[in-house]
């Protein structure tokens, strides 16, 4: 029965999720087309949001934090679910935050905590979370240990987070090469 159950539940999920696309035109500026395949115009100019690239060139993807004043100000490598319907392209907002979470449907043998820094995005329990950016996730989005922290403290409930399969470096780009690699080198003033 919970097998039956869990396969229904994939299949609405991959159903709800096809034939939905987010189309980056700028760093702010996106074409969103729903499930009837209407397009909507998303201008994000002025907001704070979260972009995930689940299909980056040359990695399995990337996450993008995109300030009010249009900087991308954080980005990371992440891995999601291998299939469509399992990570859902479009436009979401940050349902809820959990710091410490451990999944009911796939949980560690442990009783650990295998999605800590939950930022849940959509009503079927995707979300960004700490995991292994090395092997593809059931559906959420794995960021890495080193970014989560920094996301989900900046992150509220409310924030936009676009899920595209369309590259994003190419607006990032110039933002992330003025960040990563300027070397700001700090002395100490001495007492006197």
């Amino acid at each position: 029965m919970k097998r039956i159950v869990l396969i229904l539940l994939l299949i609405s999920i991959y159903i709800d999720a096809q034939d939905r696309e987010l189309i980056p035109l700028s760093k702010t500026e996106f074409v969103y087309i729903d499930r009837s395949g209407v397009e909507h115009t998303i201008d994000l100019t002025g907001k704070d949001f979260i972009l995930v690239s689940v299909r980056e060139e040359d990695s399995d993807g990337r996450v993008y934090a995109v300030d009010c004043d249009g900087t991308v100000w954080l980005s990371g490598g992440i891995s999601s679910g291998e299939e469509m319907g399992f990570t859902p392209s479009g436009k979401w907002h940050i349902l809820y935050k959990k710091r410490y979470y451990t999944s009911k449907k796939y949980p560690e043998p442990d009783g650990s905590h295998n999605m800590d820094y939950s930022l849940f995005f959509t009503p079927w329990g995707h979300a960004l979370h700490q995991g292994n950016i090395d092997y593809s996730s059931h559906g959420c989005i794995h960021v890495d240990k080193k970014d989560i922290p920094l996301l989900y403290h900046w992150a509220w409930r409310g924030m936009p987070v676009l899920v595209t399969r369309h590259r994003y470096m190419q607006y990032a780009r110039s933002d992330l090469r003025r960040i990563y690699t300027t070397n700001k080198k700090y002395t100490r003033r001495r007492r006197h």
